[in-house]
């Protein structure tokens, strides 16, 4: 029986990653619904370092096949941050409106609100590390809109879309989300194996 276990306990996220890659295996679970406590460091200076650290270390634990993301908001103005640090931004123990406000602070009276979310997922399958990535560009809105989401979610203007993220629904943010595109893109090079 093939196994997929994705190194989270966002049930939210097994449920898009299983939607997207439950072709491939007969079962996908998170970390808990393994029964397996693991908290890896996410020390890396990219995604991509982090995704891969944390889906290799799930591997050596699990003995099967692992997935891993690493995700965060890269505002062009701030030279890419957050960044790898947006879960943190306003400190070790920000809250998203932490960090939303810092976010706002530090773009007031910047014409440039260009931004992008960012995600890289690695899985590590029969010892071989695949890394796929994913993107979505948009803009810092001024101030937050929709209730929906969670994060910069708010804070996120897709142009396209005349909306936030937060103002999306579940189906229409996952259908085009930066982990939505990285996990296509995982599915294609893992068609191609």
């Amino acid at each position: 029986m093939s196994r997929l276990i994705i190194a989270t306990n966002n049930p939210g996220k097994v449920k898009e990653i299983k939607a997207i890659l439950g072709d491939y295996y007969d079962e996908v679970l998170s970390l808990k619904d393994a029964g397996i406590s693991l908290e890896v460091e996410e020390d890396g200076d990219t995604f991509e370092h982090n995704a891969v650290k944390k889906a290799v270390e799930a591997a050596a634990v699990t003995q099967c096949d692992t997935l891993a993301d690493d995700s965060g908001l890269c505002v062009d103005a701030l030279n890419g941050a957050p960044g790898v640090y947006s879960a943190r931004y306003a400190g070790e123990n920000a809250t998203y409106a932490d960090n939303n406000e810092k976010l706002l602070i530090e773009m007031d009276g910047e014409e440039d609100r260009g931004a992008a979310f960012v995600c890289t997922v690695a899985l590590v399958r029969g010892g071989k590390v695949t890394v796929a990535r994913g993107e979505v560009r948009g803009e810092i809105a001024l101030r937050q809109h929709g209730k929906d989401g969670f994060g910069y979610d708010p804070l996120f203007f897709v142009p396209e879309l005349g909306k936030t993220y937060a103002e999306l629904t579940a189906e229409e943010k996952n259908a085009m989300s930066h982990r939505f595109r990285a996990l296509a893109a995982l599915k294609a090079q893992m068609a191609g194996c």
